[in-house]
């Protein structure tokens, strides 16, 4: 291999990953698939991780634990603006792309509008699994309105409050639910805390 094809990666790309990434990824995979199986149960990722701003912490500690060289990623705008793509590469060996469709994942930063999730892919009747999880970061996981989660790993109805989803999500979700076994899966975070919201989920508007 020439030097010219080796991948040169900045200061940044290459700091804040874990500090011991098989304990730290171990830790944080097991938290996300608590969190798929009873969603809406609140998480705090403590591994001490440093992604590239805009980007969270939790987001951060998922994308170092679920990506890798086989898992395509889509960046929103300004995540595609900074040196996320360098550190994921660096650290995953994830390859980041343009084409929502075809990603694995997608991680997507605070206050973008977002009018459907039909645009990543939704997997098949077949192969329902071929779809993207989308990361979608938020401002925090409590002080807003309140909405109810009911449906599977939901004994009754779960309550979460998070400030800074899309204006429109709810009717985005109801879209992506009628889908199923078709539909993406959704991460929120902010900060170190994160939430699973499978597409089974069912998201319902509250006054309680």
């Amino acid at each position: 291999m020439s030097l010219s094809s080796t991948p040169t990666f900045g200061n940044e790309a290459l700091t804040g990953g874990f500090t011991d990434p098989v304990f730290d990824a171990q830790s944080v995979f097991k938290m996300t698939m608590d969190a798929m199986a009873r969603p809406g149960t609140l998480q705090t990722v403590e591994a001490d991780v440093a992604p590239p701003a805009p980007l969270g912490v939790a987001a951060g500690a998922i994308g170092l634990t679920l990506c890798d060289r086989d898992t395509p990623v889509w960046l929103s705008n300004s995540l595609a603006r900074s040196s996320l793509a360098e550190w994921l590469a660096f650290h995953t060996g994830a390859p980041v792309i343009s084409e929502r469709l075809e990603a694995q994942f997608a991680f997507i930063e605070a206050g973008m509008a977002l009018s459907s999730f039909s645009q990543f892919g939704i997997g098949t009747q077949e192969y329902p699994d071929r779809s993207t999880t989308i990361v979608l970061e938020i401002e925090s996981m409590v002080g807003g309105k309140q909405l109810a989660l009911s449906g599977p790993g939901i004994k009754d109805l779960t309550m979460i409050a998070p400030i800074g989803l899309p204006d429109a999500l709810l009717r985005i979700w109801n879209d992506n639910r009628a889908l199923f076994p078709r539909g993406v899966d959704l991460i929120l975070t902010a900060g170190r805390q994160f939430i699973c919201l499978p597409r089974t989920t069912k998201i319902t508007a509250t006054e309680l």
